[in-house]
């Protein structure tokens, strides 16, 4: 079992950065050996679905990103400290979601949610203009 909890979510002017984190609890990431261990950052702004935003396997190392945020983002790990990051430059009011961190076990496909298994609650990044 793991519990993730996201932080570093808040209301920013456009080009402005912020840092997303997620901690996790329950298992550690160093123990995410296989290939197929995945964390990854959803989001999902009021009356729209779930978006993919990145990803990273543990295994390989691998990064993955929507092409709405490639060159922006960037995801990363800090497995001592049992954390995930989103680091987001220039962000633009279109970025305004609910952010979602989650790990899946077998994630086949990085950018489909149904194959994640545990999540955070979210945090609210909004990107004024």
């Amino acid at each position: 079992q793991v519990q993730l909890v996201e932080s570093g979510g808040g209301l920013v002017q456009a080009g402005d950065s912020l840092r997303l984190s997620c901690e996790a609890s329950g298992r550690t990431f160093s123990s995410y050996t296989t290939g197929w261990y995945t964390t990854g950052w959803f989001r999902q702004a009021p009356g729209k679905e779930r978006a993919f935003v990145a990803a990273l396997r543990f295994g390989s190392g691998n990064t993955y990103y929507a092409d709405s945020v490639k060159g922006r983002f960037t995801i990363s790990r800090d497995s001592a400290k049992n954390t995930v990051y989103l680091q987001m430059n220039s962000l633009k009011p279109e970025d305004t979601a609910a952010y979602y961190c989650a790990v899946g076990r077998s994630v086949f496909t990085t950018t489909n949610s149904v194959q994640y298994d545990y999540w955070g609650q979210g945090t609210q990044v909004t990107v004024s203009s």
